[in-house]
C-alpha cells in the first residue's frame, strides 16, 4: 500500500463511502504481514519509495509464490531476483497469479499489474563487454519496474574506447550512470572522469582466474581516482538500479 492509496482509503471513509470496519480489514496488515516463513513488508512503499523486492535464492517456490500473491494484492508491481527458468516454471506452476512473465537474460520473475506508461528521469547503464549483460540487464528490468527511463549501452569497455566515445553524448545526457564491468573494472574510473553525474559501479564475476569471480573489478572500482563513483557489490545489478532510482526520483521532485 502506498500514501495514494492510504489518502483514498482515508477519502472514502471521510465521504460515507467505506465504513470504518472495511478500512480496518484493509489497514489490518500494515505495516507487514506474518506468513510464519517470512513477515511481508507491506509498508516498505511508504518508507522508501518502492515495494518490497523478493529474493528467489533460498526460497521454495511456494514461499516465492506465497510472498508474490500477498505483494500483488497491493496492486503494486512486483519482481523477484536470481530466479532461473525451473524455478520460474515451478512458481507458475503452484501460484494463483496470472500474468507473471520471466525476463530471462535479467533472471528475474515479474508481475506487472501498473504499466509504467510515463517513466520518469534518466538512467544510462553501461556495460563494458557482452557477458556483463546479465547484470546490466537485471539493473535494466529493475530500474524500470520502479518507472524509470533507462537506456543500455552495450558493449564499450576500455579495450575498445571509442566505443564508448561514440555514445559519450548519449551517457553524459543521464541523471545517473550505472556502469557494469569485470576483468579489470577500469570502465567505471573512465566513465567517472567523462560526466557530471553520479556513477554507480558493478564489479562482475565475468574475468579469469586472477580476476577471483570479481574481487578484482571490485578493489579496482573501490579505488577509482574518479570522483563521483560508489559500488555495489560484485554482481549487484539490482542494488545499483534501485539505489539509481532513488537518485532518479529526487532529482525529478526538485
Amino acid at each position: 500500500m502506498d500514501e495514494k492509496q492510504i489518502e483514498r482509503l482515508l477519502t472514502d471513509v471521510r465521504d460515507g463511502t467505506l465504513d470504518v470496519e472495511d478500512a480496518v480489514q484493509r489497514l489490518r496488515h500494515l505495516p507487514f504481514e506474518e506468513l510464519g516463513f517470512a513477515k511481508v513488508d507491506h509498508h516498505r512503499t511508504i518508507r522508501c519509495g518502492f515495494p518490497e523486492v523478493i529474493y528467489c535464492p533460498g526460497k521454495t517456490a511456494e514461499q516465492i509464490a506465497a510472498i508474490f500473491e500477498k505483494l500483488a494484492k497491493t496492486g503494486q508491481n512486483v519482481i523477484a531476483t536470481r530466479a532461473d527458468s525451473s524455478l520460474f516454471d515451478d512458481v507458475e506452476r503452484v501460484t494463483k497469479l496470472d500474468g507473471l512473465r520471466y525476463e530471462r537474460d535479467a533472471r528475474m520473475i515479474v508481475l506487472e499489474q501498473k504499466p509504467v506508461e510515463n517513466p520518469v528521469g534518466n538512467i544510462v547503464i553501461v556495460t563494458a563487454g557482452t557477458a556483463d549483460m546479465p547484470v546490466g540487464e537485471e539493473a535494466r528490468v529493475t530500474a524500470t519496474m520502479l518507472g524509470q527511463n533507462v537506456e543500455l549501452v552495450c558493449d564499450v569497455g576500455v579495450a575498445g574506447i571509442h566505443r564508448l566515445l561514440g555514445n559519450l553524448s548519449q551517457v553524459r545526457a543521464a541523471n545517473v550512470v550505472i556502469v557494469v564491468a569485470g576483468m579489470e573494472g577500469a570502465l567505471a574510473s573512465v566513465v567517472g572522469g567523462l560526466v557530471d553525474c553520479p556513477v554507480i559501479a558493478v564489479p562482475t564475476s565475468v574475468g579469469y582466474g586472477a580476476s577471483f569471480d570479481g574481487l578484482a573489478a571490485l578493489l579496482a572500482m573501490l579505488n577509482s581516482c574518479a570522483s563521483g563513483v560508489t559500488v555495489v557489490n560484485i554482481d549487484n545489478g539490482f542494488g545499483a538500479a534501485y539505489a539509481a532510482s532513488l537518485i532518479n526520483m529526487k532529482i525529478e521532485k526538485m
